[in-house]
């Protein structure tokens, strides 16, 4: 195992990955060791830092992002690196008993994540095609990187099930808590609804923090040629016209 994680059983987590419902996900705690997972946490951004390349603020969705290697420092920049490497690539590739796993350097959706008071991300599916690659995004790697969340604060990953009468979610039959260091690996090509749709109500100088990375495959036969995420409302925004009209005109971008 490399120098920056802990190890892991990985035969357990195969184990876990391939049974999870609704869709295949793994829960892997404690993922970095203690000193990079604390130096990690030293080299977030605040909020308001000019890093942050990227501030998604609408009705669907209210977090910001970086995904641009020449604002990560050093230890970032190292554990996105082994991230991408063959090695763990290897090791995700037997989690989750499936080969040919590519990466994507450029992180795209991907990077640094940060939702601040009030932030949330409505249920939603991935991507299904990358708009430069053309591959097919296969599974998401999420890493919370908050010490001392407080659960009554949301913020944890709803995981759904889909309702294939309405080809919509259907209701929530998880919740990955957001606990420091925890890292979870699911399959985006399986109906895979998630989000964090109720707003944050942590305090204001805490923020959601979290490390995002994607692997992909060659497309399969059946897979979504959808190149952007397709969101669905959240509570009283299904009677309201506009953010339907947001979500449908969302999801069309190129």
């Amino acid at each position: 195992m490399n120098e920056l994680l802990n190890d892991q059983d990985c035969g357990r987590l195969r184990d876990e990955f391939l049974v999870a419902e609704p869709f295949n996900h793994v829960i892997i705690d404690n993922f970095w060791n203690d000193d990079t997972a604390k130096k990690l946490v030293s080299e977030f951004p605040n909020y308001d830092s000019s890093a942050w390349t990227t501030h998604y603020n609408n009705p669907l969705e209210d977090k910001k992002t970086s995904n641009h290697w020449d604002k990560f420092p050093g230890k970032t920049y190292q554990a996105f690196t082994y991230l991408n490497s063959q090695e763990f690539v290897t090791q995700i590739e037997y989690i989750t008993g499936q080969s040919g796993i590519k990466t994507d350097v450029g992180l795209h959706g991907g990077g640094w994540h940060c939702h601040h008071k009030g932030g949330k991300l409505n249920i939603h599916l991935d991507y299904s095609i990358h708009p430069k690659l053309k591959l097919e995004r296969h599974f998401n790697l999420i890493i919370y990187m908050t010490p001392n969340w407080n659960p009554k604060w949301h913020g944890g990953l709803e995981l759904w099930s889909h309702n294939q009468e309405t080809d919509q979610p259907l209701r929530c039959e998880t919740t990955i808590e957001n606990k420091f260091n925890r890292a979870l690996l699911f399959d985006t090509t399986q109906h895979s609804w998630h989000g964090l749709p109720d707003d944050l109500t942590c305090p204001v100088n805490v923020y959601r923090q979290s490390m995002a990375i994607y692997y992909l495959t060659n497309p399969s036969d059946n897979a979504d040629p959808r190149n952007r995420a397709l969101f669905v409302p959240h509570g009283d925004q299904g009677s309201d016209a506009s953010v339907l009209e947001f979500i449908k005109k969302r999801s069309n971008l190129i």
